[in-house]
């Protein structure tokens, strides 16, 4: 197997996960594009390639079984292993989410994909994860997903969502489970919230780029052995539960 760092990045195509594929590159890492549309997934690929990085298509849709399976199948056929892991694809579930008008599907979305699509994912990858020397999961999540911040009356949390906001909470509070289990193991994982981005998630109104928001998660997915897990970070330090 090679030496070289290898890293998966769920939703890399564009937006954050880009711009976390194009850092981890940069530190001369082999990444895998993870991602459900084949010709956005490609022109990503290509695109990083062109910057220098060594970049490699993932088709992953996170809710779909199968898909899974078959792209663990394709990192270990090209890697052998898996060093480091970004959960990043997420979804809002549509809006708007008032809890007393929400439509039930738009929760239903939202947990499928930002919380069990993570557990599909990450459970499908763990076998090559413990094949690596330093084996990193960095779970992208959001400051909404704050039950702290939420429910202080003069902390900025968005609009009122009753799926997406808390299927960030729930997605937390599994990264801690995760952690528990794990503690015993080299494996570190984390939760971290790239701050209010401006992407196709939230129609382009976030007042940060992509590539600041992707800072954190390059950051905690390059944490030396005896750095932090079961943690929540973004890029002033721990955010509060």
């Amino acid at each position: 197997m090679s030496g070289q760092t290898i890293a998966l990045v769920t939703g890399a195509n564009k937006g954050i996960g880009y711009e976390i594929a194009a850092g981890l590159g940069a530190l001369g890492w082999s990444v895998g594009v993870g991602a459900r549309d084949e010709a956005r997934r490609e022109a990503a690929v290509q695109k990083l390639r062109a910057g220098g990085a060594d970049a490699f298509g993932v088709p992953l849709d996170v809710t779909d079984d199968a898909s899974v399976a078959a792209a663990a199948r394709l990192v270990e056929e090209r890697a052998g292993r898996l060093d480091v892991l970004v959960n990043n694809a997420a979804v809002t579930g549509g809006m708007p989410q008032t809890p007393t008008t929400v439509d039930l599907s738009a929760v239903r979305t939202a947990v499928e994909t930002n919380v069990v699509g993570v557990i599909r994912v990450t459970n499908a990858l763990l076998p090559l994860l413990r094949r690596s020397a330093s084996p990193r999961i960095v779970n992208m999540s959001s400051s909404v997903g704050s039950l702290t911040r939420q429910t202080d009356s003069d902390a900025e949390t968005g609009p009122i969502s009753v799926a997406y906001a808390p299927s960030k909470s729930f997605l937390n509070a599994v990264t801690v489970q995760y952690a528990k289990e794990l503690r015993d193991t080299n494996i570190l994982i984390n939760a971290a919230c790239p701050g209010y981005c401006a992407t196709d998630l939230n129609g382009l109104s976030g007042v940060r780029t992509p590539e600041q928001g992707a800072a954190i998660a390059i950051r905690l997915a390059s944490l030396p052995d005896d750095g932090p897990t079961g943690a929540f970070f973004d890029e002033d330090g721990v955010v509060p539960w």
